[in-house]
């Protein structure tokens, strides 16, 4: 089996869309972070989340300079984070947008703190704000986790190459 060509690129060439295609080859989850202000849910979706510690239990996202809705939400005492499942692509790509209401026609709840967690998620998360660091164009914001709950059997919602994409066992 011969082995496709590739071209390498050099610091040069390490413009913001060929990073976003390079990146774009890695497989992410989808976290829609969402908290009320003034009583209604506000949120966006990231898919740079991560898991960060177990002991103690941390986890990060990695937001862009650029957003409106972060600077709402960095506050709030309580986050939730709601691991998207694959059946919802177009809440997500809503959650994503900067117009409109980003939560019409969602089921969700709010926890007693606040926390805006989205029904039919793969996995709900709550956490606090821990620290904010640079990341160049993005805020690394490392948080406490508070609590978790899954829903087995319910498979997430996966971005690759710019599309949703489900999963599949391996034979």
């Amino acid at each position: 089996m011969a082995i496709p060509a590739h071209h390498p690129t050099t610091a040069e060439d390490l413009s913001a869309d060929a990073l976003r295609r390079a990146f774009g080859a890695y497989p992410t989850g989808v976290v829609a972070i969402g908290a009320l202000r003034e009583g209604a849910p506000d949120g966006f979706a990231a898919s740079s989340f991560v898991s960060i510690s177990l002991e103690p239990p941390m986890i990060a996202v990695s937001v862009a300079r650029t957003s409106t809705t972060w600077p709402r939400l960095a506050d709030r005492p309580v986050l939730g984070l709601s691991v998207l499942s694959h059946g919802q692509g177009s809440l997500c790509r809503r959650l994503a947008s900067r117009a409109g209401d980003r939560f019409e026609g969602t089921d969700w709840q709010a926890t007693a703190d606040g926390a805006v967690l989205i029904e039919g998620a793969a996995l709900w998360l709550t956490a606090r704000v821990g620290a904010v660091y640079d990341g160049g164009d993005h805020e690394i914001v490392l948080m406490e986790l508070l609590t978790t709950e899954l829903f087995p059997g319910v498979e997430p919602l996966v971005f690759h190459t710019s599309q949703f994409r489900e999963l599949s066992p391996h034979a």
